[in-house]
């Protein structure tokens, strides 16, 4: 509902305060046009700024400015009559702007689709859509004497939803004389809807062969849907029937003809639970995500405003999805690092979600087998209610996990002789072994046999990974690429590929296994558009035996006939030095591992390491995520870091590095200098990766120990950031709750 909605006549010079799509920490004052009724809050405007014409957002109306009146330039027109955004995003974006101190407008910006901000009105694009009129016994008699006709109408009465031109083309060859005579006869209505990225079902209603519930699942149901409002973190294994759960709650909300606003933390996820929607609901589902175009998304988010969606999935930024009806929102896997914005405005997707479920006062899910430790902190705070599902759906059983010593094992091997004995039996029972690398690319480095030449990339502090297929190397920090050298460039001995990715284990195990078909699913293998969901078919309808790929395969997926899973390459992240590292690592291995044994079948996974005694590693086989988790939060409150305290990373950049440095001990003298300052700071120190893509990154590590502490500091920090000595000679952000130190 929008309270700022209506426009109102300008009796005086009234002054508008606008965010414009600029990074600014700060609306302008413009006057109001006579000409025009006065535009309401969240709705767009013209305006002149600088040298340019741009699209700003009224965000205040105001009596007094700073300005004299007689400086302030006047609105060039107004977009919209109506405010465009409703109250609980208008106010969600600017607590957003407060909290992660970003620029007002660029916050206002990324809230609405590109085409609005660019100044298209606010009306989907309309496609033609054809549909049938009356019963088959009175037009059986209209149409006896013409039989293209009656083939059209009856195809027509066998999609009531209604049918295309490009649906018409694929079942007759000439139709649209027969439809032009159709319509002369009344017998076919044509209609303009509006040109959805959806799944139109006008018929709602929910399948009834559904599973039984279990006793936690059902008890999960009945808590959501007790209260109108609250936070129910719904902590389950894999497998244990999270989504049946969500389901069931979203079924209850089409019966109220409300809306379920539903993000997931990557695109790959949206085509699997949009399959498992449709086969259940009868509803209008749209989809919102980074691979629609800008119209596509304009259309969708229109709908979804004008109450035409009943259901919603999106990544990230769909959290801002205008809803006319809210009735719930879900947060699939709210442990997922990808929920959180990591450029531009840096703001996390789940955290929004929360606050603007709150706003709305309906409940939201956060869903995961693995709990971020901040929601955890929060359920032992008593802010979130928490839900257990600890059987795994069907009876399916709990896999065995084992632990191989790889330390022996040369570096260019990526199976083990156990993981090669493993995937032999699981493949002759039938099964399909799934192998987990975080590693794309043939092998993470290139070396000289006879000196120290390695393929660093020459912008970053990185290596170049070995692309064998396309014969590049590649940095995958900054985009850069070059030819592999036929020999060493600086001694001209032999140079080898070390290490393991993606593509070398693929090789690896078509030549041990050549008889059974393997598919890779990593950011190379699936870049074409319609290449992800042809490769998860491919897994699911077991034409593909081996399945080899990063976490885009493991994340989230179901595959019942996966009993084998194999870990490879986990070093890297038990050693990482981010505080939040261990965490990551173990959420990683758990949802990993959980890919086996879904169904029926038991399920075995084999973890390769070097480091077979890591506390962690032991934890997690022994007692399970639950116990490393609240070992870990116990680690956490006593190092006084997150979620116990509140942090804000300072990054600074430049193409020197005494430059980055000096900007953050400028900024550090400034905080020190500030009264009341109840920080820990720490730093400034190099990044981990100092080098990347050709600049130097430093850091400054804000810490205090109530939140309110920080918010205080970082209220004005950007404007005073900004004037800083060495501010002009750095690229410097603002990163507000961190999920990671990189």
């Amino acid at each position: 509902m929008n309270t700022h909605s209506t426009p109102h006549p300008v009796t005086s010079p009234v002054i508008l305060h606008i965010a414009v799509p600029a990074p600014l920490y700060r609306g302008f004052d413009y006057l109001a046009n006579p000409a025009f009724a006065l535009p309401p809050l969240g709705s767009r405007v013209s305006i002149s700024f600088g040298r340019q014409q741009v699209i700003g957002v009224v965000i205040a109306h105001k009596t007094t400015s700073d300005v004299p009146r007689s400086k302030l330039k006047i609105i060039e027109s107004v977009c919209d009559q109506h405010a465009l955004l409703a109250d609980d995003i208008f106010w969600l974006a600017q607590w957003a702007a407060d909290y992660y101190a970003a620029p007002i407008g660029e916050v206002m910006n990324s809230v609405l689709p590109v085409l609005l901000r660019q100044g298209k009105a606010a009306i989907a694009s309309t496609q033609t859509v054809w549909r049938s009129v009356g019963e088959v016994s009175a037009m059986t008699n209209i149409l006896a004497r013409a039989p293209k006709q009656a083939a059209v109408w009856r195809y027509l009465q066998q999609h009531p939803e209604g049918q295309r031109a490009e649906d018409l083309d694929l079942a007759f060859s000439q139709w649209r004389d027969a439809m032009r005579e159709l319509q002369l006869k009344h017998c076919v209505l044509e209609e303009q809807l509006a040109h959805l990225n959806t799944i139109e079902n006008p018929q709602r209603h929910v399948e009834a062969d559904m599973p039984t519930l279990n006793s936690e699942q059902q008890a999960a149901v009945e808590r959501i849907l007790s209260n109108d409002s609250g936070v129910y973190l719904l902590d389950g294994v894999t497998g244990s029937g999270k989504t049946e759960v969500y389901l069931r709650v979203i079924e209850q909300m089409l019966a109220q003809k409300k809306q379920t606003l539903v993000l997931v933390p990557e695109i790959g996820l949206t085509p699997q639970l949009l399959a498992r929607f449709t086969q259940r609901f009868h509803a209008n589902i749209g989809v919102l995500h980074s691979g629609l175009n800008d119209q596509q998304r304009l259309n969708t988010w229109l709908a979804a405003r004008d109450g035409v969606l009943d259901i919603i999935i999106g990544t990230r930024s769909a959290v801002f999805t205008p809803l006319a009806n809210p009735g719930l929102i879900i947060v699939d896997e709210e442990h997922d690092a990808s929920l959180k914005q990591q450029d531009g405005f840096r703001y996390h997707g789940r955290d929004l979600a929360v606050l603007r479920a709150h706003k709305l006062n309906i409940p939201i899910v956060l869903g995961s087998a693995t709990p971020s430790l901040e929601s955890l902190h929060n359920v032992q705070r008593d802010r979130y209610h928490s839900l257990h599902l600890t059987e795994r759906a069907g009876n399916a059983q709990t896999p065995l996990i084992t632990v191989i010593d790889t330390r022996a094992q040369r570096s260019h091997q990526a199976l083990s002789p156990a993981l090669q004995i493993a995937i032999q039996t699981h493949l002759q029972q039938g099964r399909q072994a799934l192998l987990f690398l975080n590693r794309r690319g043939f092998a993470p480095v290139m070396m000289c046999t006879a000196c120290d030449w390695k393929s660093d990339c020459l912008r970053c502090d990185a290596h170049m990974t070995l692309h064998q297929q396309q014969q590049r190397l590649h940095c995958h920090h900054c985009g850069s690429e070059r030819a592999v050298p036929k020999q060493c460039p600086k001694c001209t001995a032999e140079i080898i590929p070390v290490g393991t990715g993606t593509e070398r284990l693929e090789q690896q195990l078509a030549e041990r296994f050549a008889d059974f078909p393997i598919i890779r699913i990593d950011r190379d293998s699936v870049r074409r558009k319609g290449a992800l969901e042809a490769q998860l078919n491919k897994a699911n309808q077991n034409t593909a035996h081996i399945l080899v790929g990063t976490q885009m395969l493991a994340k989230g997926h179901h595959f019942p006939n996966v009993t084998l899973v194999g870990i490879l390459g986990i070093d890297q992240s038990l050693l990482s030095a981010d505080f939040r590292g261990p965490e990551h690592a173990a959420q990683l291995i758990t949802q990993v591992a959980g890919r086996a044994g879904r169904a029926e079948h038991a399920g075995e996974v084999l973890i390769e390491t070097r480091l077979p005694q890591h506390p962690l590693l032991i934890t997690l086989i022994q007692q399970g995520y639950s116990a490393f988790a609240q070992a870990a939060l116990q680690e956490r409150q006593a190092a006084s870091w997150p979620p116990t305290t509140h942090v804000a990373l300072l990054r600074a950049e430049a193409t020197q590095a005494h430059k980055a440095n000096e900007f953050l001990q400028q900024a550090l003298q400034h905080l020190r200098a500030l009264p009341d300052n109840a920080l820990t700071l720490w730093g400034p120190a190099p990044a981990p990766m100092e080098k990347r893509a050709g600049r130097y990154r430093a850091q400054l590590l804000l810490q205090a120990q109530q939140r309110n502490h920080l918010q205080r500091v970082l209220k004005n920090l950007p404007e005073q950031l900004s004037q800083l000595p060495a501010a002009k000679s750095v690229r410097w952000s603002l990163d507000v709750d961190p999920v990671d130190l990189f």
